[in-house]
């Protein structure tokens, strides 16, 4: 007999042992459970870090909630409650270990997704063992058609991003901009006046008559525009995307910062003065 745990029970999954910090490369939060709740469904977004210093003797307990874990199942935990970090949708939520139910797996009971993190270019990447999006689990006309296509998950990689936030329009920000838009492509402009085809709307796009999936969005490719970060508001979100595999490059840089996160082990010995 040996006391060593089986080799998968001591896979950290590129995470150190231990207690860690994530922080955004892109925007220096941190993964942060909201609100330190311990409720199911409670968000995990990117918050300004609360505690700097990484020596466990120093640290201010209150900042827990910015503080993770891999437990002996491989799974990814929040250090202020325990519970496990799942996906819902595209979210990173709090989530409790459940008892079967079926048909299993199904949104209520399900494995928990492994979070693997790559220090050598900084991303992390989730692993399922069945569809999240639990095609199987219902018997709703709108679910039957697609359980046959539940293998196409398979084809795709699933990263964890953070997403950047504008601060909100003034009146004179889209005056200027229709400004600019009139002196650069009158013809454009006037177009509708004169019979022409006009473009849709935001609120036209989006108040369901169009239907646009979160995948058909690839959120690698916002543009300039979308990658302006200068809300005042202290939080930010963070998503999972999933990329067909081998359409994966072509990133501009700001894409990729997004992708990269930075893990700090904290530590129980000053590594400066040696103590405690």
């Amino acid at each position: 007999m040996t006391n060593s745990l089986p080799a998968d029970e001591n896979d950290t999954h590129g995470f150190p042992p231990g207690y860690f910090v994530i922080q955004s490369v892109a925007n220096t939060r941190v993964l942060d459970v909201q609100g330190d709740e311990v409720e199911d469904g409670t968000d995990i977004a990117l918050w300004p870090e609360k505690e700097k210093s990484l020596v466990e003797g120093f640290r201010d307990p209150n900042a827990n909630n910015q503080v993770f874990f891999i437990d002996t199942a491989g799974v990814l935990c929040s250090r202020s409650s325990g519970h496990a970090v799942d996906i819902e949708g595209d979210r990173l939520v709090l989530r409790h270990r459940r008892p079967v139910s079926y048909p299993y797996p199904n949104a209520y009971s399900h494995p928990l997704p492994k979070f693997h993190y790559d220090s050598r270019n900084g991303e992390i990447t989730v692993h399922f063992n069945h569809d999240p999006d639990y095609p199987t689990s219902s018997t709703s006309p709108a679910t039957i058609g697609r359980a046959s296509q539940s293998d196409s998950w398979r084809n795709k990689n699933y990263y964890l991003v953070s997403q950047p936030m504008r601060k909100p329009r003034t009146i004179i920000d889209d005056a200027s901009e229709i400004l600019t838009t009139a002196i650069s492509s009158p013809i454009n402009f006037f177009g509708g006046a004169f019979g022409g085809k006009t473009a849709s709307k935001p609120d036209e796009v989006f108040d369901g008559n169009i239907d646009l999936k979160e995948d058909d969005v690839v959120d690698e490719d916002r543009g300039e525009e979308g990658e302006i970060d200068d809300s005042p508001d202290p939080l930010r979100h963070v998503r999972m995307v999933s990329i067909i595999k081998g359409s994966e490059g072509g990133l501009s840089e700001k894409a990729q910062r997004r992708r990269k996160w930075a893990v700090s082990s904290l530590r129980r010995i000053n590594a400066r003065t040696g103590g405690t």
